[in-house]
């Protein structure tokens, strides 16, 4: 990853009469768990300058000041007729204000939900065009706009916007990703693509039935370009992400076990712990159905509940209290969840939190068993507590799986040849190690038996890593770790440590003597040998991801013991 920290703005004509003006960092923004890769992102808006002029999607107020100095020198900003926005949140607000300031007589183009939080937000006498989906706004030379509603619980005021003329797609939050580069349209798309599956495992996937209602109603549009809200536009990527994304849908849809995940979020910060617990439930492959009770009807809550196999509840505490459509969304719970579903109550609050007590109070009265100790959180997440939080979604969903199980029985007859499969596959043996990683704050340690080496120039490795496990998220490209290598005859200690189950959060080094790496990784000092390794690449293979990494370092630390192997009687278990 590049050490710049600079901030610019990138301008370049895309299309007739059409400019982006993508804001770039390479440094992380905020504390939220689709930044995690840490490869910086761009806030791309746009303008279309016609007979009358529209901009779409000012940054945040972390690039407010150098946006509208590069407005500024390409656009006259007193003659900006529109501002047309996908969704509206807090931290646009700086910007909106500073626009207004320079340019008064602008209108807002927006969706319902939208406009009503612009109004509460911004606090002044607003022009504002609402579109709910059959208006269209003419700028004239062909740029007759069309406005498409996209709800979802996480945006539930997106608005995507399609220009005929020159067939562009402004999709906002659809197809995007967190990285910065110079490239702005996506060439050699296959670059981005561990990006982009990113980005949808952990924005889209926790509402995939509402993102693919939006794709429904987009695929009617003749679209040759998706203009971005982050990261590269996509062009050349155009039917391969949308088929993916069709994919990926339909993955997350066809899990047997599903969670209601109902929250409500003042500040944001509820919502960002929502989004981290459904990532880890849905690597653990479960489905997740996100609830925001704030726009969710209760006969949709009440359905969707009665059909999950558990539920997690997250509120803020707003003076004290518990926010009625909350409080509501709890009642339906009551009422409708049966007994024997795993329950989960989570929260962010700034000085008090009685609401996840109230919450879990209620729940632990009527009966629920619980997944998970409660979680509070003061203020903003930080880059440990979302870890905490997606380690501790896919416990629950892992305890769900369990369940399920033993709900269950296994098929007692099991077919003679797919049994002979699994004793011969059971036949490969693989030498036992642990992979230890570092990430800022955070660190990861997995047993692993499935390594190979896979190249000779430059030195490399692939390791097969299960999509559940913890340290997965931690062992994308450009990531470092150390592969330990196991000496036998004491590899005995090391294998029963880190084959116990950790809590999440859990210190997996306490106990065992380390060292550190040149790349910053923990070295177990017992090991028989150790490679420092950079990650390359990654690809998904079913229910487990193969990473392949570059050596970039290691050392023989006993010379005269051997290597430990791992031997199996089946393949269809470690």
């Amino acid at each position: 990853m590049t050490s710049l920290k600079a901030r610019d703005v990138q301008v370049l004509p895309i299309a007739a009469d059409t400019t982006v003006l993508r804001s770039r960092t390479w440094d992380r923004l905020k504390f939220e768990i689709e930044y995690a890769l840490a490869r910086g992102t761009t806030a791309n808006a746009y303008v279309i300058k016609s007979d009358k002029t529209a901009l779409f999607d000012p940054p945040g107020e972390s690039f407010t000041d150098i946006f509208l100095a590069a407005l500024q020198q390409r656009f006259d900003i007193k003659q900006l007729d529109y501002v047309i926005l996908g969704h509206v949140n807090p931290n646009r607000v700086i910007t909106l204000k500073a626009l207004l300031e320079l340019a008064p007589q602008i209108t807002f183009v927006c969706s319902n939900p939208a406009a009503l939080a612009l109004r509460s937000l911004v606090e002044q006498e607003l022009e504002i065009l609402v579109m709910r989906g059959e208006e269209t706004l003419d700028l004239g030379k062909g740029h007759h706009l069309q406005f498409i509603p996209t709800s979802s619980p996480r945006w539930p005021d997106s608005l995507c916007t399609y220009d005929p003329q020159t067939e562009i797609l402004f999709t906002d939050k659809l197809f995007g990703a967190h990285v910065c580069g110079d490239q702005v349209l996506d060439e050699g798309w296959t670059t981005f693509s561990e990006d982009r599956r990113y980005y949808y495992d952990c924005l889209m996937a926790p509402h995939a039935r509402q993102v693919e209602a939006a794709l429904e109603k987009l695929s009617e549009l003749p679209t040759r370009l998706y203009a971005t809200g982050h990261g590269p536009l996509v062009r050349y990527a155009l039917i391969p992400l949308t088929q993916a994304y069709r994919q990926w849908n339909q993955q997350q849809q066809a899990q047997d076990i599903k969670v209601a995940l109902i929250y409500a979020s003042a500040y944001g910060n509820t919502a960002t712990l929502a989004q981290a617990l459904a990532s880890g439930i849905t690597k653990a492959g479960v489905a997740v159905e996100t609830i925001n009770c704030e726009i969710t009807e209760p006969g949709e809550i009440q359905q969707i509940v009665e059909k999950c196999d558990g539920f997690i509840i997250g509120s803020p505490t707003l003076g004290g209290h518990t926010p009625t459509p909350v409080q509501t969304a709890l009642g339906i719970v009551l009422s409708t969840a049966a007994k024997s579903k795993l329950a989960g109550v989570f929260g962010s609050y700034g000085w008090s939190g009685e609401a996840i007590d109230l919450i879990e109070g209620k729940l632990r009265d009527a009966g629920y068993q619980f997944g998970f100790e409660a979680i509070r959180v003061k203020f903003k997440p930080t880059d440990v507590t979302l870890k905490f939080c997606e380690e501790t979604g896919t416990d629950f969903a892992q305890a769900l799986k369990k369940a399920k199980k033993v709900r269950v029985p296994r098929q007692q007859t099991i077919d003679a040849q797919s049994a002979r499969t699994e004793q011969a596959l059971g036949r490969i043996i693989g030498s036992l190690c642990v992979v230890t990683t570092t990430q800022g704050d955070l660190k990861g340690a997995m047993l692993a038996s499935w390594v190979s080496q896979a190249t000779f120039n430059p030195p490399g490795i692939t390791v097969a890593v299960a999509k559940d496990r913890a340290i997965e998220s931690l062992m994308h490209k450009g990531g470092n770790f150390v592969l330990n290598i196991l000496a036998q005859g004491n590899h005995l200690g090391l294998m029963k440590h880190f084959l116990k189950p950790f809590s999440p959060g859990e210190d997996r080094f306490v106990g065992v003597t380390t060292q550190e790496s040149h790349n910053g990784c923990p070295i177990l000092n017992d090991a028989l040998a150790y490679l420092e390794c950079s990650v390359q690449n990654r690809m998904e293979c079913g229910d487990h991801w193969l990473v392949y990494a570059i050596v970039e370092n290691g050392k023989l630390l006993q010379n005269s013991a051997v290597t430990a192997v791992h031997h199996r009687k089946s393949g269809s278990y470690y």
